[in-house]
């Protein structure tokens, strides 16, 4: 497995807490007293109650496990050998992040599938955890080339941040558009890009919505570019970055790289993704053999790494390499081998 950041411990919280009077003010009218309850009364009808303790993600959290995950449906297809159907029975049980694209959730349903999602992660009383995949120009052209041009972007994640700002009650986490940042440079849209996402983090943004743009992995730009890419982005509305979308790098390395992120830029936070990382660290990023699953979500975590999560399914194909089918499809072949070992 893969080797585990030392020490972990629990992401420092900012928790809300009730107003601190002064001794003489509790002496004082009761009026006043009477105006400073009914304004904070208010204040929890106009933000709702979860607000009262919205925290981050953190040690422990539990994102939930989509019904609607490639791996339940291929669980639920009939079509698979036994190993391979018990593969997808495993993975569709572990608390993955949903993918939203617009080719499977499209602009006028794309709403209603966050709401189906989160009731879902109601009644498991778990985050919900989605990954916005659909800008324009996606992946530059390549494996997952694809995406919605500017004016139904801009439609389908405003859809998107009107369904989680109807959720009050669950805990929400985004992560926005992977590798669109760290392709920014090689694909000469740095500016486009970086103001697509300022916008799109501006739409998305909540209570109780914790956002995470792009911030590659430790294997691709150095700490400073990418400082200086999420700087670009200035999107205050962001919590921080989430490294190793998709990748295989070992959890203590990206733990570095999101510390040097964060010392550059004077602050900020990160999540990790452990999904697949479980056999160390290779140069291959396309479907490499001899993979295995990370550890679960919600094992590390410190100052500033909120935590890991599995964000990239496993078992979903990175695209038409090795053998593997089209990007984003279920491959029972990987599932079987990703799971070797916990099966």
């Amino acid at each position: 497995m893969a080797t585990s950041p030392a020490p972990a411990s629990a992401p420092r919280r900012r928790r809300r807490g009730f107003p601190r009077w002064a001794p003489a003010a509790l002496l004082g009218s009761a009026v006043v007293i009477v105006l400073v309850l009914i304004g904070w009364v208010g204040w929890l009808v106009t933000t709702g109650l979860q607000a009262l303790g919205a925290e981050p993600p953190g040690v422990g959290t539990t994102i939930v496990a989509p019904e609607e995950s490639k791996a339940a449906k291929a669980a639920a297809s009939g079509t698979l050998s036994t190993v391979e159907q018990a593969a997808a029975e495993y993975l569709a049980g572990r608390p993955t992040a949903y993918w939203l694209t617009p080719e499977i959730d499209p602009v006028g349903e794309v709403g209603a599938r966050v709401l189906a999602l989160a009731a879902e992660a109601r009644k498991q009383s778990a985050a919900l955890a989605l990954v916005v995949y659909g800008l324009p120009e996606r992946d530059c052209g390549n494996h997952s080339a694809g995406g919605l041009d500017d004016d139904d972007y801009d439609v389908w994640t405003a859809q998107i941040g009107q369904a989680l700002d109807s959720i009050k009650d669950v805990q929400k986490i985004v992560v926005l558009e992977p590798d669109s940042l760290a392709l920014a440079p090689e694909c000469g849209n740095v500016a486009e890009r970086t103001a697509q996402l300022h916008d799109a983090v501006d739409r998305l943004a909540g209570v109780d919505t914790w956002i995470y743009l792009d911030g590659g992995h430790s294997s691709w730009l150095s700490a400073g570019e990418m400082a200086d890419l999420i700087r670009r982005v200035d999107a205050s509305d962001a919590r921080g970055f989430a490294l190793n979308v998709s990748n295989y790098n070992p959890t203590s390395a990206e733990f570095a790289y999101a510390h040097e992120i964060a010392q550059i830029l004077g602050g900020g936070h990160a999540l990790i993704d452990t999904s697949r990382n479980g056999a160390g660290a290779t140069s291959d990023w396309c479907n490499p053999p001899g993979r295995l699953v990370g550890d679960a979500g919600g094992t590390y975590g410190d100052d500033v790494v909120d935590t890991n999560l599995w964000i990239k399914p496993p078992g979903e194909s990175d695209g038409e390499c090795h053998g593997g089918p089209p990007a984003g499809a279920w491959w029972p072949a990987a599932s079987v081998e990703l799971t070797r070992d916990v099966r």
